[in-house]
Order: structure tokens, then C-alpha cells, then sequence
């Protein structure tokens, strides 16, 4: 049974991956994986590792991964917070139905100050949208 393997692999890390070529050519191993960069998915820089300069071919496979990364992270943070409408329904839900008078004066404060923050940055927002558009 043969298995097709990626040319490169991408090991993810919090501000971007490790990158890998895939090599299956050493008949005695499997599986090789040779590092070749180091990708920072914040500000785009791409590090080369050590003396090894990236070929066109490797540069366009970075490109495409950081391009399908960032589309994943944003639309794993839009996610994030549909979550967080869920939550905040599901918290009054509980604060309303559920909440002892102790547990409310632990969360009470934290909550208004949180949620009043989110009020504060989300209107004017609206606002600056309403003035440009």
C-alpha cells in the first residue's frame, strides 16, 4: 500500500510553524522530516534554517500555507466569539434561573466591567462604520 505523503509539513506553533520538507528517498527510514524555515504568521517573515536557501518551489508552499493559515485563524476567531454570544446568553440564562446570591457577587463585577468594556469598543466601532460608510 503506498501512501502519498505532502512535500513539506508544517508544524504549527502559537505565531506560526516550523517548516519541513518531506523526504521518503533514504530507503533505510520511512520518513525524513528536514527543517527548513521558520515562518512567523504575524508580520510574514520567513527564516530560512541555517545555510539552506528556500527554492521558488518552497517559497510558493510557504506562501499558500500562510495564506490557508491566516483564513483558518480568522475564521476560527469569528467561531470564538459566536461562542461567546452563546455564553453570554447561556450566563444570564444561569445568572436569571440558576445563580446563588454568592456565586453572583463572586462574577458580578468582573462580568458589568467586562461587559462594559466590550459595550464601550463595540459602539464605537459602529461608529467609525457609520461614518465611513
Amino acid at each position: 500500500m503506498s501512501i502519498s505523503l505532502p512535500d513539506y509539513y508544517f508544524r504549527v506553533r502559537e505565531n506560526g510553524a516550523f517548516v519541513f520538507r518531506v523526504n521518503t528517498e533514504n530507503r533505510q527510514r520511512p520518513l525524513e522530516l528536514d527543517q527548513i524555515a521558520a515562518v512567523n504568521i504575524r508580520n510574514g517573515e520567513v527564516k530560512p534554517q541555517g545555510a539552506y536557501e528556500l527554492t521558488d518551489a518552497d517559497q510558493a508552499a510557504i506562501a499558500a500555507w500562510m495564506e490557508e493559515r491566516k483564513a483558518t485563524l480568522e475564521a476560527r476567531d469569528l467561531d470564538d466569539i459566536l461562542r461567546s454570544i452563546d455564553h453570554l446568553n447561556l450566563t444570564a440564562h444561569w445568572a436569571q434561573t440558576r445563580a446563588t446570591p454568592e456565586a453572583l457577587e463572586q462574577v458580578t463585577d468582573a462580568l458589568l466591567l467586562a461587559m462594559h468594556d466590550l459595550r464601550t469598543v463595540l459602539v464605537r466601532k459602529k461608529a467609525d462604520r457609520l461614518k465611513q460608510g
